[in-house]
């Protein structure tokens, strides 16, 4: 394990600036929603950070373990735990809020979320930078305005569907608004596709991630042929036998496709996220949870749920896999080329040294 290389005395800036990105104002409430394993310097930099600029600030401990492998996270029904989250205006949570039923209800009272799951390098290096809000949101107005996508690569891999009838995810690493929920580190977009619209064939190729449930490079090609917004048919190695094996075991039925579903796709913008981060940390969460998602040129692929933007499937069966040198068109015009993108409104420049 590599060693923390920010210095723990800049922890409370460091917070202060993300406090500043999310607009809060002196006398503002902010929650802090850990479990049995946050780490206690993020407390109380959070801490110190909301006194420097006058805002109240409390802790809601959940008597919980955080799992990494599930997507899903509930905090249970204690009495006025909603309420306070309601009534906050500001949530860390320091476990990942996506697709969970309580993070939809604080939003809908206008609390904004953000969750903070990383190694405080990451917090420090992933902070959003100069244009990245610009470029996601552009990039998010191109994707929302699209009829039917195409993902394409050199090692074979042919996708096509319609979307329009999910909102597209935007996350640029901080939550300024009424009801937004972002995370720290941030920077892409996902949609889902329309309900049975995926078809074509998916190739993750070495060099390529899983990075939920498992965190470690693609070592052998894995082969996905996909008809009507499922995968019928996985072909490979150990890569492939792994990808069925976890979605296996999270169906409720023997017959229950959910899992094989076709979920959230989309791209990372963020200029100091690297795909050699994996290289560096091996397979630490806290190091690419954010990193490996967001690295520009990305194109994120994944299967399961879609209850996240207003879908039905609430699966457990979920996967997500970053992939790298692949081709996107939005209506037949292409936005990205083998990983590099093409509209240069979606290319933030990387602050050098």
């Amino acid at each position: 394990m590599r060693p923390q290389l920010l210095n723990p005395a800049q922890l409370p800036a460091v917070f202060r600036k993300e406090f500043e990105l999310c607009a809060v104002k002196r006398g503002e409430t902010i929650i802090l929603l850990t479990n049995l394993n946050t780490r206690r310097d993020y407390v109380l930099a959070a801490t110190a950070a909301a006194d420097d600029v006058g805002a109240d600030i409390f802790e809601i401990n959940l008597n919980r373990v955080a799992d990494p492998s599930r997507v899903r996270r509930e905090v249970g029904v204690a009495k006025g735990l909603m309420e306070a989250l309601k009534a906050a205006d500001l949530v860390l949570t320091f476990q990942p809020p996506n697709f969970a039923k309580w993070q939809r209800e604080a939003r809908d009272a206008g609390t904004r979320i953000l969750s903070v799951i990383v190694a405080p390098d990451e917090l420090a290096r992933l902070q959003s930078p100069p244009g990245l809000k610009e470029a996601v949101l552009h990039a998010a107005e191109r994707w929302g305005n699209a009829k039917e996508i195409r993902l394409l690569s050199d090692a074979g891999t042919d996708l096509t569907w319609t979307r329009g009838e999910f909102k597209v995810k935007s996350q640029y690493g901080f939550a300024e608004s009424k009801g937004r929920v972002d995370q720290w580190g941030a920077g892409h977009i996902t949609n889902y596709p329309d309900e049975g619209t995926a078809n074509g064939t998916v190739v993750l190729q070495p060099g390529d991630f899983f990075i939920l449930p498992y965190i470690r490079l693609i070592e052998n090609p894995v082969r996905l042929e996909i008809r009507d917004g499922f995968i019928r048919k996985v072909e490979g190695g150990v890569d492939a036998k792994a990808f069925t094996y976890w979605l296996d075991r999270n169906k409720r039925s023997a017959d229950d496709l959910d899992p094989y579903a076709v979920s959230h796709l989309g791209f990372g913008l963020h200029p100091h996220a690297h795909w050699d981060q994996i290289l560096l940390h091996g397979n630490e969460p806290d190091r690419l949870d954010s990193s490996a998602r967001v690295f520009a040129g990305n194109f994120l692929f994944s299967t399961g749920p879609n209850n996240d933007m207003g879908g039905k499937r609430d699966t457990k069966g979920h996967i997500d896999t970053p992939m790298c040198d692949c081709t996107v068109l939005l209506d037949n015009e292409p936005v990205l080329e083998r990983g590099k993108f093409v509209d240069p409104k979606m290319i933030v420049p990387p602050a050098w040294g």
